[in-house]
């Protein structure tokens, strides 16, 4: 069953406390992260991996001056540090294929061990499909990312041949969303109003009433909505890497909340969303304790241990919350629904993967 070390750890620790506790789990590796933007998550996730000397620190990102931005603020803490630049627009299939593509052929680097999924859109205000058809939240969060990560796992699966069971890992930085949602399997592109869905799919009134929307029954798309689905699917991507490459590979994967952390993040939301968030009992994190369960999902040694077991029809283990492990609903986090969304997924990209 799995357990973290520290329990300890909490909604305060600091991620670069986190990487000093694991220091073993990062020196020589070569470590991934995507969404690499200066005043966000990505950022004070790489300044923890690149305080404790890994091999190499790839920066992914769509803009490459706010790329090169991280890596200039970096090199001048952890100048020892192999930084790589990595051009990558995850709401398109295209160029994600053209990164994994540069990656894999990258001579000098064979393996990677660890991956962050940490790049994310929020809040887009009217439904937007991108131009691969898919609506722009789930493309992105998370087809974007799983199309990415499968398409280079032939350097983690290189990675897992050579660390211990399940130390190569691939982290999905989630949100709440999974404690409170679900996957719109019948509309995933918000076509139909909400009162013509299955009672299941349909969005939450308490959440949506927090978050300042009513009358949801006669809406399509809701912002929140959109976003919840794609951080619901983030969780089932891992539950479905842990139940077809750990057993076989020793690849483990983990989903998190981060935390709430006054990033650019929610910046897309109107009025009526940015006051009704004020009024909720929120206590916000820095930057680095909102990074600090990324490390520990990504690190902990304990976390690689039987992450695959189920509860409650959920896989235990693999969803984070303040740096310790909390249960999901299996509406969120059981390998029914992880094998379903793999499906849909391999349908959107029109390729199959099978590990």
């Amino acid at each position: 069953m799995p357990s973290t070390t520290h329990a300890e750890f909490n909604d305060k620790t600091e991620a670069l406390d986190v990487a000093k506790a694991f220091a073993d789990g990062i020196r020589g590796k070569t470590i991934l992260v995507t969404g690499a933007n200066k005043d966000g998550l990505g950022f004070s996730t790489l300044q923890a991996f690149a305080s404790q000397a890994p091999a190499h620190l790839v920066l992914a990102g769509r803009n490459l001056a706010k790329v090169q931005e991280c890596i200039d603020a970096l090199k001048a803490d952890y100048p020892n540090v192999d930084y790589r630049a990595l051009k990558l627009d995850l709401s398109s299939q295209k160029t994600v294929r053209a990164a994994a593509s540069e990656i894999l052929a990258w001579s000098d680097i064979v393996a990677i061990d660890i991956v962050v999924n940490s790049a994310g859109v929020m809040g887009i205000p009217e439904r937007t499909l991108n131009e691969d058809g898919i609506e722009m939240h789930f493309g992105t969060n998370h087809i974007g990312h799983w199309l990415f990560s499968n398409l280079i796992m032939p350097k983690l699966i290189t990675a897992a041949s050579k660390n211990p069971k399940g130390a190569t890992r691939i982290i999905n930085v989630s949100s709440m969303s999974p404690l409170a949602a679900g996957i719109r399997w019948s509309d995933i592109n918000f076509d139909k109003k909400n009162k013509d869905l299955p009672e299941i799919e349909r969005p939450n009134k308490e959440w949506m009433t927090m978050w300042g929307y009513t009358d949801t029954n006669e809406a399509s798309y809701i912002p929140l909505e959109g976003y919840n689905q794609s951080k619901v699917a983030n969780v089932h991507f891992s539950v479905g890497v842990n139940t077809k490459l750990y057993e076989k590979y020793g690849i483990a994967s983990l989903a998190l909340h981060p935390g709430v952390i006054p990033t650019e993040l929610g910046r897309n939301f109107p009025e009526k969303q940015l006051e009704a968030i004020k009024k909720m009992p929120i206590t916000y994190k820095t930057l680095g304790a909102g990074s600090s369960t990324t490390l520990v999902a990504a690190l902990d040694p304990k976390l690689g241990e039987g992450v695959g077991e189920t509860r409650n029809e959920s896989q235990y283990g693999a969803f984070l919350l303040d740096c310790q492990i909390t249960e999901v609903p299996a509406r969120a986090g059981s390998s029914k629904e992880a094998e379903r969304l793999w499906e849909l997924s391999e349908e959107l990209v029109k390729e199959t993967f099978r590990w």
